[in-house]
């Protein structure tokens, strides 16, 4: 269980969450929803005590920051440097660093296990192309399967689902769905949502304080909708078109 108890944070001199307090189980799909400026990406780190914070945060009963090697983490695509000249291949091969030690060579376990996380996101045709030459949903599908490939049992992945095409979310909603049956903890956040917003097990709603936290039926009312948004709830618009072809 990942449990959080009065989780406060200041982000670059702005208070961006306040005594936000909640706990998911193993095997849960909760969406955090709030409009820009809510929070979400302040609370994602955090958890991960990448700024300081006050509170507390536990997974399995010890502190989260003694155990970050059991958590995957996908910043918001506008936060990577997509210059960086390194290929896809090497990107996921990221993620078994914390086994191997930065030392020693991939075995070849590890290259199994990169190349099915790669398949399971359908990029496993472009080992050697450099990220900043994929479209946005490709590139996202890459970080996805760093994180498969790290083995983690904890995802926390902020706005994936944001600019992406179609045939990319419904891959990714799909992986969501298997992690859940593998019994994992994901936690994922977005500022708009269409009708994806069914398939959360449970929301936590933000505006730099927790509004509410329940089945989607139970969060998305008019009275919590108006204090979140101060109006109507905003849908998704999914980006139109396909991947590049590869």
């Amino acid at each position: 269980m990942l449990e959080v108890q009065g989780l406060s944070a200041q982000y670059r001199n702005i208070s961006g969450l306040q005594e936000v307090s909640f706990n998911i189980d193993s095997g849960e799909l909760v969406g955090v929803i709030g409009p820009n400026g809510a929070g979400k990406s302040t609370m994602f780190k955090a958890l991960l005590g990448l700024i300081p914070t006050k509170g507390e945060v536990s997974y399995c009963q010890c502190p989260l920051h003694q155990q970050l090697e059991k958590v995957a983490y996908i910043p918001q695509r506008s936060q990577i440097d997509w210059d960086y000249p390194t290929t896809v291949a090497n990107v996921v091969m990221m993620a078994r660093t914390r086994h191997l030690g930065w030392f020693r060579r991939p075995s070849k376990l590890d290259r199994c296990i990169v190349k099915e996380a790669m398949e399971q996101v359908e990029i496993d045709n472009l080992n050697n192309r450099r990220i900043g030459e994929l479209s946005g949903g490709q590139q996202q599908r890459v970080f996805l399967a760093r994180a498969l490939a790290q083995e983690a049992e904890l995802f926390l992945l902020d706005e994936p689902l944001t600019g992406v095409d179609g045939k990319t979310e419904t891959i990714i909603l799909d992986i969501f769905n298997q992690l859940k049956k593998a019994g994992k903890i994901l936690l994922i956040s977005s500022h708009d949502w269409d009708e994806n917003i069914d398939q959360f097990d449970r929301l936590l709603l933000l505006n730099n304080h927790l509004i509410a936290d329940g089945k989607p039926q139970q969060v998305i009312n008019q009275e919590n909708i108006k204090q979140a948004y101060g109006g109507l709830f905003p849908h998704h618009h999914r980006q139109q078109g396909n991947d590049l072809i590869c």
